[in-house]
């Protein structure tokens, strides 16, 4: 494959993740690299930016990309996302107009399993809330939440379910789980029983979202499955907001059904002022960066240049629409 004429484009690197990226640097010896360090202001500047593209770094999978666009790309021949996620993009329509998309599975699961239970921690201890209230000047307290014997409830074992679930265990949690794909070879070498999602969520004290967002798990969590939680219990996710019924889920906090709530990702990113969580007090909001540690970013810019040059050579590998 002649490389030279390859035109490789990040479309928005914003915060900046890539540029500068030293994994990058070794990309411009294979094919002109061109990085947006912003967000494109319109969809027509969108599409200007990467019309004579053949490759996209989506960084931090910022930009979500449709069916009609990935048709309006006729250069575009592959796209590697900064990320494991792929839920933004039309996978479908893409393998349908011969557009290879590959993602990183596995590769930020140390990074995201250590912030689930940092935020588990967290909202046990009411660290946001004591924060706050410190600085109002306000010396008070209120019962905070022992885990250790506790039980915690992982929703999904992939990469990320399994680390969380075996740190929680050193922490001395109980650890039971749900997931679309039991592995049945994991649970018996870690003791993590299966347990159907209704038992899951009566048993928990702690519920942790781990699985993927698709059709089936949009809503996943809603106003039924939140009542079926113990009053009190505590909710996690570091998978993706839509995975949560927000409504149900801020109900539940202000009622006191749900104790509390630690979350990474949004129903919409990023944030608005008037969002209804900011109103809810016992919980730990962090901005979609659970694997954003100098390590994560290394490992996921390191990902997404070996997808490409893998690409290039003929051979790519982590194809998610095969």
């Amino acid at each position: 494959m002649n490389n030279s004429k390859k035109l490789i484009v990040v479309p928005a690197d914003s915060p900046t993740q890539i540029k500068g990226s030293p994994h990058l640097e070794l990309l411009k010896k294979h094919a002109e690299v061109k990085v947006y360090a912003d967000f494109p202001s319109t969809q027509a500047e969108k599409i200007r930016r990467v019309e004579n593209a053949d490759i996209l770094i989506n960084s931090r999978s910022s930009l979500h990309w449709s069916r009609d666009e990935f048709k309006s790309l006729p250069k575009l021949k592959m796209m590697s996302t900064c990320s494991v996620g792929t839920d933004g993009l039309d996978v479908d329509a893409a393998k349908e107009v011969g557009i290879i998309i590959c993602n990183q599975p596995g590769t930020n699961a140390p990074f995201v399993s250590e912030h689930a239970i940092a935020l588990m921690l967290a909202v046990a201890k009411r660290t946001s809330f004591y924060t706050a209230q410190l600085k109002s000047g306000v010396w008070f307290h209120v019962d905070g939440v022992y885990l250790a014997g506790k039980t915690l409830g992982i929703i999904g074992t992939g990469n990320i379910g399994k680390l969380t679930a075996e740190k929680a265990k050193a922490l001395g949690l109980n650890v039971i789980a749900w997931t679309y794909n039991p592995n049945l070879d994991w649970s018996k070498s870690t003791g993590v029983e299966y347990v159907s999602l209704d038992e899951l969520l009566k048993k928990s004290d702690v519920v942790s979202l781990h699985t993927r967002l698709s059709p089936d798990s949009e809503g996943l969590i809603g106003e039924k499955e939140i009542q079926l939680m113990k009053p009190g219990a505590l909710l996690i996710n570091v998978g993706r907001g839509p995975l949560i019924d927000t409504t149900a889920m801020v109900s539940a906090l202000h009622s006191g059904h749900l104790g509390g709530a630690g979350l990474d990702v949004f129903d919409v990113e990023p944030l608005t002022k008037d969002h209804p969580i900011f109103d809810c007090e016992n919980v730990v909001l962090t901005p979609h960066t659970a694997d954003v540690v100098p390590e994560g970013v290394d490992v996921l810019n390191f990902g997404a240049v070996e997808n490409v040059l893998a690409f290039l050579k003929g051979n790519p590998v982590n194809i998610v629409n095969p």
